[in-house]
C-alpha cells in the first residue's frame, strides 16, 4: 500500500461505516495519513479532504506527502467544519467520526457548538485497524528502530558489572539509543500514562511489578513514577531484565533481553529455555488471518505441555497476564492485542511484539520480547539482538 492511498482507504471505510466524514487530530494519525505531526486537524469526507494546520505551517507544507493544495494554514480549524461537513437531510444532520479516546472535553465542546445536532461516533477503531498492516516504508522504519534498540543491548554488555545501579545501567542504554537515532520519546495511547524511558529491573525488584504497565516494570525512583530503574546496585548472581523501547522515524521497536551477572543457575537457564520454546512455537505457528486470541491460547497451551503453566505470565500473589503480545508501529502498544479478549484477525504484514515472561519463586524471573513480521510465506523476527540468556562475567 502506497502512502498516497491511505486517505483513499479511510474514505472507503467512511462509506462502509455510513459516516459523512471524520475529523482527525491525533498526531500519530496525522503522521500516518499526511506525513506531518504538526498541530493540525484533518477533515475527511468520502469525496474530499483537507489538512488545516494550526501551527508550524511551513514545516507541514514541506513534510506532508499529500497534495500541497490541500495543506492549509488555519489557526482555528473548527471554523471550517460547518462548510466542510454541511448539514444533511438525514436524522441528526449526519454522523461524523472523531477520535473519542483522544479528544479532550474542550475540543468536544468546541466542535459540538460548530456542528450542532450531529452524531459523533468513535472512529479510532477504524484508523487502528487500517494501521495494522504495514507497508514497505513502515517495515523499513521498523527495521531501523530494531537496529537502534540493538545498540542498547550492546550497551548492557559493556556496562553491566557488580555495583552498577539500575539507574546507571538504564542511563547507558538510553544514551546508546539516543546516539544511534532514538527520538527520545514513545507513544502509548492511554490518558495520564506515565513511566520512565522503559522498564529495567534486577534481583528482588523483578518480583515487584507495579500496576503502571502489565509487565515486569521495575520499581522506579519514587512513588511518583513507580516503574523503571531504581538506585539498587546489581550484585553478583543477579538476573537483570532490560525492556527499554525506542522510536525512529515515528516507528517503535520493543525488545526485552534477560542477563545474569555471573553464571545462571540450572533452574534459571531451564526456565529461560522453556520460555524461548514457547516464543519459537508462536513464531512458527502464527499465520495471517489467525484471531489474536488464538495466539494467546497457543502460548498457554505450550506452557502447559512444558509443565510451565504456573510460572508463565505470572505476577505473583495469584495474578497473571492474559496478554502475550501486542501490535507495534506508530504506537508502542497498538492492535492487535494478543489476548483472549481480542477476536480480530491478524493481517499479513502486521508486526507484533511477542512479550512474555516466567516468574518462579526459586528459579527467578526471565523475560523475552521480540518483534515479528507476520507473512503468508512465514514469519520474520525483526529484532536483531541474539535471543539468548546472557551471562555477563
Amino acid at each position: 500500500m502506497e502512502k498516497s492511498k491511505r486517505i483513499e482507504i479511510l474514505q472507503e471505510n467512511l462509506v462502509g461505516g455510513d459516516l459523512q466524514g471524520a475529523i482527525i487530530t491525533y498526531s500519530r494519525n496525522l503522521l500516518y495519513y499526511t506525513g506531518t505531526a504538526q498541530p493540525a486537524w484533518l477533515f475527511v469526507t468520502p469525496g474530499d479532504y483537507a489538512l488545516f494546520v494550526r501551527s508550524g505551517y511551513e514545516f507541514a507544507a514541506e513534510e506532508a506527502f499529500i497534495d500541497g493544495k490541500r495543506v492549509l494554514e488555519e489557526r482555528k480549524p473548527g471554523k471550517k467544519a460547518a462548510s466542510f461537513f454541511p448539514a444533511t437531510a438525514g436524522p441528526g444532520g449526519g454522523r461524523i467520526g472523531v477520535e473519542k479516546d483522544i479528544w479532550t472535553w474542550e475540543q468536544s465542546g468546541e466542535i459540538r457548538k460548530i456542528l450542532p445536532d450531529r452524531e459523533f461516533v468513535n472512529v479510532s477503531g477504524m484508523t487502528l485497524t487500517q494501521r495494522k498492516r504495514k507497508d514497505a516504508g513502515e517495515i523499513a522504519a521498523l527495521r531501523k528502530a530494531c537496529d537502534v534498540i540493538h545498540a542498547g543491548h550492546e550497551a548492557v554488555l559493556d556496562t553491566l558489572r557488580e555495583g552498577v545501579t539500575e539507574l546507571e545501567l538504564a542511563g547507558a542504554v538510553e544514551n546508546a539509543h539516543r546516539l544511534a537515532g532514538h527520538e527520545g520519546i514513545f507513544f502509548i495511547r492511554q490518558p495520564d500514562f506515565f513511566m520512565s524511558r522503559g522498564p529495567i529491573s534486577s534481583g528482588p525488584n523483578l518480583f515487584r511489578p507495579s500496576g503502571v504497565v502489565y509487565t515486569i516494570t521495575g520499581v522506579g525512583l519514587s512513588p511518583a513514577v513507580p516503574a523503571g530503574p531504581s538506585r539498587r546496585s546489581v550484585a553478583g548472581g543477579d538476573t537483570v531484565v532490560v525492556d527499554i523501547p525506542v522510536l525512529v522515524e515515528g516507528y517503535h521497536a520493543d525488545q526485552t533481553r534477560t542477563y545474569v551477572l555471573g553464571r545462571a543457575s540450572g533452574g534459571t537457564r531451564a526456565l529461560y529455555d522453556d520460555l524461548k520454546r514457547i516464543a519459537d512455537h508462536l513464531v512458527e505457528t502464527i499465520r495471517p488471518g489467525m484471531p489474536a486470541g488464538e495466539v494467546s491460547r497457543l502460548a498457554f497451551q505450550k506452557a502447559r505441555e512444558l509443565g510451565r503453566e504456573e510460572p508463565f505470565q505470572h505476577f505473583g500473589k495469584g495474578k497473571r497476564s492474559p496478554i502475550v503480545g501486542h501490535g507495534i508501529g506508530l504506537e508502542l502498544n497498538e492492535p492487535p492485542i494478543l489476548s483472549g479478549h481480542d477476536a480480530s484477525e491478524i493481517p499479513e504484514d502486521c508486526v507484533v511484539a511477542l512479550d512474555m515472561h516466567m516468574m518462579d519463586g526459586e528459579a527467578g524471573v526471565v523475560k523475552l520480547e521480540d518483534m515479528i513480521r507476520i507473512g503468508k510465506g512465514g514469519n520474520e523476527i525483526l529484532t536483531k539482538s541474539p535471543r539468548d540468556l546472557f551471562e555477563v562475567p
